[in-house]
């Protein structure tokens, strides 16, 4: 299998990072939801939401590879192809994935600034985005959970959208993310 993508087939870089992210992604959930089952202020749940700092930093590190790569190689083909408010729909989208794995981190990374809090990144700190200001920061976090939410939404339509196509339009939306058995 080629690491570049075809007009049939992604290739591996492509499918690698797609998977990659998507194993991030449950990582980043699951640190922030797994923390209420621990006490506030325990080592434990402080943990937690640190590793749902950096893991989120994380995803907005790849997404600009993820984007490098998308960009610069084919998309291919939908076979057989879809109408077109599918593909439409398809690409509105793919543009709101990318934009929410670049504004939730960086919305993560406002609300730490703004709370006067240290930005941790494996080892590193980054720098504050702004200065501290509790409002802006409680305003940030009411959005970024708020969107949170509607994320689990969107990654579970697009899962279930795959699955629709692969085993009801019968087409190879699924099996072109899929790594040949070959």
């Amino acid at each position: 299998m080629s690491w570049k993508n075809t007009d049939k087939r992604y290739g591996v870089a492509s499918i690698g990072l797609h998977w990659f992210m998507v194993g991030l992604l449950v990582a980043v959930f699951a640190c922030i939801e797994l923390r209420e089952f621990y006490p506030k202020g325990s080592d434990t749940r402080e943990a937690l939401k640190t590793w749902h700092f950096m893991l989120g930093l994380l995803v907005f590190v790849l997404v600009w590879l993820r984007l490098a790569v998308r960009l610069s190689q084919a998309t291919p083909r939908i076979e057989p192809e879809p109408v077109a408010w599918q593909k439409l729909l398809a690409k509105i989208v793919h543009v709101t994935f990318y934009g929410l794995m670049i504004g939730m981190p960086l919305g993560g990374w406002l609300i730490l600034s703004g709370e006067g809090k240290s930005i941790p990144f494996f080892g590193l700190y980054l720098p504050a985005l702004i200065a501290e200001n509790k409002d802006i920061a409680e305003v940030v976090e009411e959005i970024h959970e708020a969107v949170g939410t509607v994320v689990y939404f969107l990654i579970g339509l697009h899962a279930a959208s795959a699955l629709f196509h692969h085993y009801f339009l019968r087409d190879n939306t699924l099996t072109r993310m899929l790594l040949d058995k070959k």
